[in-house]
């Protein structure tokens, strides 16, 4: 399973375009995702989860993209959070069946909304940064995430020059406080987008409402 990350016109027909490039290498589109429109130029950022065959070499994706008009890829990488990408609502959805859980669930779904590798839950609200949930391939943070509190709205975070962390692009929103909050973490890029910042930051704040009402 592939990620790519691309940029295309904001035009009707360029996406189909896309799809039938990646249909003549074999590729198999599970879920294709419009993760920000760039109005000012006319384009727009969309993320493609692909499936290759055997014996078909990763790099004829991104040759088939480029071999279109106008589309540019900016990332490419095989993609671990599933089989497909799992969508905001689903996310909330899932958080409104279970209302006393919704901030552990966000922290579960985060990765995948995200197509990020890991999410986690910190807690600065006493004398020490503590992890209070994580998924998955998340890293140690040592005393590196002191640093981030207190954080009063979802942001980018510059990554620290710490073992596992200094090659991961970061983003992060605050939960109930300015001192718990939520980081997500890709390794390697690519970088998050002010529309992926927004996202964060709404099912941050649904999340706490939510759990307010269990």
């Amino acid at each position: 399973m592939f990620l790519l990350r691309l940029i295309i016109p904001d035009r009707p027909g360029s996406l189909g375009t896309v799809a039938t490039a990646l249909g003549e290498v074999s590729a198999d589109i599970h879920a294709i995702e419009i993760v920000e429109h760039r109005r000012e130029n006319g384009t727009a950022v969309d993320d493609i989860v692909v499936d290759l065959p055997p014996g078909v070499l990763p790099d004829r994706l991104v040759s088939a993209c480029n071999s279109v008009d106008d589309v540019e890829v900016i990332w490419f990488s095989r993609y671990g959070a599933g089989g497909g990408l799992h969508m905001d609502l689903e996310a909330v959805e899932q958080m409104t069946s279970a209302p006393a859980d919704a901030i552990d669930l966000l922290i579960e779904q985060s990765p995948a909304v995200l197509h990020a590798d890991w999410a986690v839950l910190l807690d600065g609200t006493g004398s020490d940064v503590k992890v209070v949930l994580e998924t998955s391939a998340t890293p140690e943070f040592g005393d590196v995430a002191a640093a981030w509190l207190p954080l009063e709205k979802a942001t980018t975070l510059d990554a620290p020059d710490h073992k596992g962390l200094s090659e991961s692009v970061l983003v992060a929103a605050p939960l109930e406080n300015d001192r718990r909050i939520i980081v997500v973490g890709r390794r390697g890029g690519p970088e998050f987008l002010g529309s992926e910042v927004a996202r964060l930051s709404y099912l941050a704040s649904l999340a706490v409402t939510i759990r307010a009402t269990a």
